[in-house]
């Protein structure tokens, strides 16, 4: 239960449910964070990296402005034309970061880099990475593409300060990625899936979401509580996802789930869930989670 940990956080919630855009299953990009410029490494050496965390890969494209890999390992069948073809990946050279890849609000949800301020001051340049095609492939196996194809990338870029993942804005240094324990299994929504914690102004009640799981056509998470440890919250949003993703999202509307007790996840107690529109931009599908006696809002 204890493999997620988060801190809690004082930042008041900001609402904005202007912005409507959601794009489950979208090309997943990486943006690599590095203090001074950097070459692309050579051919060969990026080659050997690819090969041996994604096991067969043919580099279709070389260049000092990009390169491209095709996984061969797997592979999407198009109806269509009825052909096989592998998932993309591809990477950009080093290049000058021309926005802050993160706002405010966002900087304020960075728990799993303890010193994200400073490296995203003092980082100026960045190399972006994506898949292309990969959301065709089962779910689990786009995960595990992905899990691999960031572990090569830390490697190959060993001046990297840190990584974001633009599609849930959460960050890791290289060296916690080099040095990950976590189950191969769990690795995808350990790095790619934020858990997110506000406190809404003038109230005790306090959210957390998790942002990240439509890139795999799954549902993330809502808890809109008071009286609850964020803490113990944070566990159990991570345990549920990984449920979720064990099992291809069981969860139907109006189901139970175990919900808290003594901060731990218990059978003795049973929270409703619901899928509803988050609360929290961006807006998306979620499964609400109520928490019984320690729910906040309508439902």
């Amino acid at each position: 239960m204890g493999l997620f940990k988060k801190k809690k956080d004082d930042n008041v919630l900001q609402q904005d449910l202007k912005n409507k855009e959601n794009h489950p299953g979208m090309i997943f990009l990486i943006h690599l964070l590095m203090e001074e410029k950097c070459e692309m490494p050579d051919k060969e050496t990026m080659c050997a990296i690819m090969n041996k965390h994604l096991g067969d890969i043919d580099c279709y494209a070389y260049s000092q402005e990009s390169a491209g890999f095709a996984a061969k390992r797997y592979s999407i069948h198009f109806e269509k034309d009825n052909k096989d073809a592998p998932p993309m990946l591809m990477l950009t050279n080093c290049f000058e970061i021309p926005n802050p890849i993160l706002n405010d609000l966002e900087r304020t949800q960075t728990w799993d880099c303890a010193n994200s301020a400073e490296i995203l001051e003092s980082c100026k340049y960045q190399v972006l990475a994506n898949d292309m095609l990969a959301a065709c492939l089962p779910y689990k196996d786009r995960a595990d593409l992905l899990v691999d194809y960031i572990e090569a990338l830390v490697e190959m870029f060993p001046t990297c300060k840190a990584v974001v993942f633009d599609n849930s804005k959460k960050m890791f240094t290289r060296e916690a990625i080099l040095n990950c324990s976590v189950p191969k299994e769990q690795r995808f929504i350990y790095y790619a899936v934020n858990a997110r914690f506000f406190n809404i102004q003038g109230t005790e009640d306090r959210m957390v979401d998790t942002l990240g799981m439509s890139t795999l056509f799954l549902p993330d998470l809502q808890y809109h509580f008071h009286g609850l440890n964020p803490d113990d919250v944070v566990n159990h949003a991570y345990n549920l996802l990984l449920y979720i993703y064990d099992n291809d999202n069981p969860i139907k509307p109006g189901d139970h789930v175990d919900g808290l007790k003594d901060g731990m996840m218990s059978r003795d107690v049973q929270w409703n869930v619901q899928y509803e529109e988050s609360l929290i931009q961006p807006i998306r599908e979620v499964i609400d989670i109520n928490t019984g006696e320690y729910a906040s809002g309508k439902r």
